[in-house]
């Protein structure tokens, strides 16, 4: 990409940049300078936010958010997940690019977004924007997934410099420590107008291909952009072997396991113990408190820089 005569440019559009300085492995640190290098030289003028505490990301895109025409964002899932909520809770319609530098990615993953930090800036910099669906959950909302159940904690209680040493393997390492929390959880879905009542011990509602890493679902079944999600939903075992099944049918795609369900939906409403604790994109949303939870549903799309 040829360098700007700055000195001849009077039409720079405004973006901003939105940086989580302790995701991943902290590269980006190293890397700001040349992203921000990309993005003016695609004709950007870039101011730069640095995030500091949980709910940063939000705040930022929902206060400053309408002041730009690109607004960008390095980190993991969870940054994501903070910026897209403070577009759509602000009602912001601009386009949002993505770079990131998490520990494991799943949105990137989904996507075939690449996690090489000055690649992702380039892509932004050249790429265009396509419509993506984003759900809602009791006024709080979600990229890719909505997880309740075993090991769905995972992604917020492992150490943050943990995962930045050992990366994916610090999930494994804390899942192992963590089998004691797994019990049957009595939930109550009703999915357009369909009940599915159980013991379950791992719910996901997804729009995405990839959970936590390790769970993958059909790629010929999801759409980003198809208005549903996908919804997986795993039974409690009553037998080694039943588990067994589970296991192998989670890591293999084999849905056909009779303790897996997997279906679309566009609503639901939900009926689960009180005080359940949900993950959303690997973020505590903190415990219900209610009983009820409903109006999980996309309420609408926003506009994702792609990048190819």
């Amino acid at each position: 990409m040829d360098t700007l005569d700055y000195s001849e440019r009077k039409d720079l559009k405004p973006a901003m940049l939105i940086i989580n300085p302790v995701s991943g492995k902290r590269m980006v640190l190293r890397n700001v300078a040349q992203i921000i290098r990309v993005l003016m030289d695609a004709g950007y003028k870039v101011t730069t936010m640095i995030t500091g505490k949980k709910g940063d990301g939000t705040a930022f895109a929902a206060s400053f958010g309408r002041d730009y025409q690109l607004v960008c964002c390095t980190g993991g899932d969870g940054t994501l997940n903070e910026v897209i909520h403070g577009l759509a809770t602000a009602n912001i319609d601009v386009p949002l690019g993505y770079i990131p530098c998490g520990s494991t990615n799943d949105f990137a993953a989904s996507h075939g977004l690449s996690t090489d930090i000055i690649e992702a800036a380039e892509h932004i910099a050249s790429g265009y924007s396509t419509r993506y669906d984003i759900g809602c959950f009791g006024g709080r909302h979600f990229t890719y997934v909505a997880a309740f159940g075993a090991f769905s904690w995972l992604s917020y209680t492992t150490d943050q410099n943990m995962k930045n040493v050992l990366g994916h393997t610090a999930y494994i390492l804390d899942a192992i420590k963590d089998l004691y929390k797994i019990k049957p959880l009595h939930m109550k879905v009703t999915a357009d107008g369909v009940t599915h009542e159980d013991d379950y011990i791992f719910g996901a509602i997804c729009n995405t291909t990839s959970v936590a890493g390790t769970i993958t679902l059909p790629a010929a079944m999801v759409d980003t952009a198809d208005g549903v999600f996908e919804v997986l939903l795993v039974k409690m075992p009553k037998t080694m072997l039943e588990l067994d099944m589970i296991i192998r049918g989670l890591l293999s795609q084999d849905y056909s396991c009779p303790n897996i369900d997997l279906f679309q939906a566009k609503e639901m409403d939900i009926e689960n113990p009180p005080e359940l604790e949900w993950s959303l994109d690997g973020e505590a949303s903190g415990v219900m408190d209610k009983v009820h939870v409903s109006g999980i549903k996309i309420i609408k799309s926003i506009f994702l820089c792609y990048f190819f």
